[in-house]
């Protein structure tokens, strides 16, 4: 059985029922779920408005995080969609969803995942202000 069980860049709406869905297995004693939603605040500013954009490697690159963190943490199974395009206040931007045997393992892969996914998938985010200014986040090193 293939550990990574849904992962995707989409320029439509997450779901959270999707997602643990996606991990749902009934040797799974604990399951972990991240979702990142759009603040209204950043650098102590206020935001009106976040677009997401995306290499077109993104998803690839997404795949081989994934794997490596599958590789790393065995029996574990792994979701993973990043939203991109233009976002509002509220709206969910990544949902990440770890299931294991123990939850120590989901805990310490989920982690692993939303981390190297915002530090190696090439994906970036453009801020706009209240006060008119925006600007570019890198979502990868």
């Amino acid at each position: 059985m293939d550990a990574i069980r849904l992962l995707g860049i989409r320029d439509t709406p997450l779901s959270v029922d999707e997602v643990l869905a996606a991990v749902g297995d009934q040797g799974a004693g604990g399951t972990t779920l991240f979702v990142g939603t759009v603040r209204d605040h950043d650098h102590g500013e206020a935001v009106t408005l976040l677009s997401y954009s995306a290499h077109p490697t993104a998803e690839a690159e997404l795949r081989r995080v994934a794997e490596k963190v599958a590789a790393d943490f065995p029996g574990t199974l792994l979701a993973a969609v990043h939203r991109v395009g233009d976002l509002r206040i509220g709206d969910r931007a990544v949902i990440v969803a770890v299931a294991a045997a123990h939850r120590g393992e989901a805990f310490e892969a989920s982690r692993r995942l939303i981390d190297d996914l915002k530090r190696e998938v090439p994906i970036w985010k453009h801020q706009r202000f209240a006060d008119g200014t925006a600007e570019w986040v890198g979502s990868c090193g």
